[in-house]
C-alpha cells in the first residue's frame, strides 16, 4: 500500500503532494513501483501530534481534485479519514476501502457509512493518551475485539475487515516496538493485518535519524511484519519495499526448493 498525503502536515512528507499535480504524478509513481493499493489521505493523522485538524469541507477540497486521476489508475484506492462524510464520498466516487485510523470507534457514523457500502474497512488501533504502564498487545488486542463487534452489529461482513495495530498511534516508541514483536498474536482474530511502520518515530529512538532517513528501519520492521503474518504494509518508499520483499520472497523459494530436493 503505497501512501499519498495531500496533506501540508503530515509528519514525513507534509506539503510535497498538496499541489494535485504532484499527487497524481506521485499516485502514478507508486503504481509503476509495484504498488498494489494506494491509500490517500487530505487529513494529517500524525501520530505524534501537532497536527491541525481541518473540516470535512477543506479535506474535500483537497481530495477532489486527486482521487479522480487517481482512481484511473486502476489500483485499488483506500480512503484515508477519520471523518464519515469524507469516506462516504471518496467511495461514492471510486475508492474501494476505508481506512480509519480509530478503528469505527471514533465517528459514530463510520460503521453504517461502510456497511452501506459494503466495502473493506481497515480498522487501526488507536488510544486518546499514552499510556507508558499498560500491557499494550493486550490493550491492541481488547481494541480490535471492539472494532469487530461494532463492524458486525452495523452489518459489515467479518471478511471485509482488516486490522491495523496502529503502530505509533497512542504509544510510546518503545510499545511500538513490542506491538511489532508481537504481529503474530493478533492473526489469533483470523483477520488480515496491515502494519504501518513507515518512517516512524521508533526507529529514531533505535537508531537517530529524520523521517525521511528512516528507510532501512522501515524496511526491517516491514519484512518482519510479513514473517509474522502481515498482509499488507502501508508504505512511503515503493520501490524499495518491493525489491525488499521480492528479494525475501526469492531467498525463501530457494531454502524451500533446497530442502525438498
Amino acid at each position: 500500500m503505497g501512501i499519498l498525503n495531500v496533506t501540508p502536515d503530515s509528519f514525513s512528507d507534509g506539503g510535497q503532494f498538496l499541489d494535485p499535480k504532484r499527487a497524481i504524478a506521485h499516485a502514478e509513481a507508486m503504481a509503476a513501483q509495484g504498488a498494489d493499493i494506494l491509500d490517500i489521505g487530505a487529513e494529517s493523522t500524525r501520530p505524534y501530534g501537532c497536527n491541525k485538524p481541518v473540516s470535512a469541507d477543506d479535506e474535500l477540497d483537497r481530495l477532489k481534485p486527486v482521487l479522480p486521476a487517481v482512481v484511473k489508475l486502476g489500483l485499488p484506492v483506500s480512503i484515508d479519514s477519520l471523518k464519515a462524510d469524507v469516506v462516504a464520498y471518496a467511495l461514492d466516487h471510486g475508492a474501494t476501502i476505508a481506512n480509519d485510523v480509530w478503528g469505527l470507534q471514533g465517528d459514530p457514523a463510520m460503521a453504517a457509512a461502510v456497511a452501506a457500502r459494503g466495502v473493506p474497512i481497515i480498522a487501526m488501533h488507536n488510544r486518546t493518551e499514552v499510556d507508558p504502564a499498560i500491557d499494550i498487545v493486550a490493550d491492541v488486542a481488547a481494541f480490535f475485539s471492539r472494532s469487530i463487534q461494532i463492524a458486525s452489529a452495523a452489518g459489515i461482513a467479518r471478511d471485509n475487515i482488516v486490522l491495523d495495530p496502529g503502530i505509533g498511534f497512542g504509544k510510546t516508541p518503545e510499545q511500538s516496538i513490542i506491538t511489532l514483536a508481537h504481529t503474530a498474536a493478533f492473526t489469533a482474530f483470523g483477520l488480515p493485518l496491515l502494519v504501518g511502520a513507515s518512517r516512524k518515530r521508533f526507529i529514531n529512538s533505535v537508531s537517530p535519524s529524520p523521517p525521511d532517513q528512516r528507510i532501512g528501519g522501515s524496511l526491517a520492521s516491514h519484512l518482519y511484519a510479513v514473517r509474522q503474518g502481515a498482509a499488507i504494509v502501508r508504505v512511503h518508499d515503493v520501490a524499495e519495499t518491493v525489491q525488499a520483499l521480492r528479494v525475501m520472497a526469492a531467498i525463501d523459494l530457494a531454502a524451500v526448493e533446497k530442502i525438498t530436493t
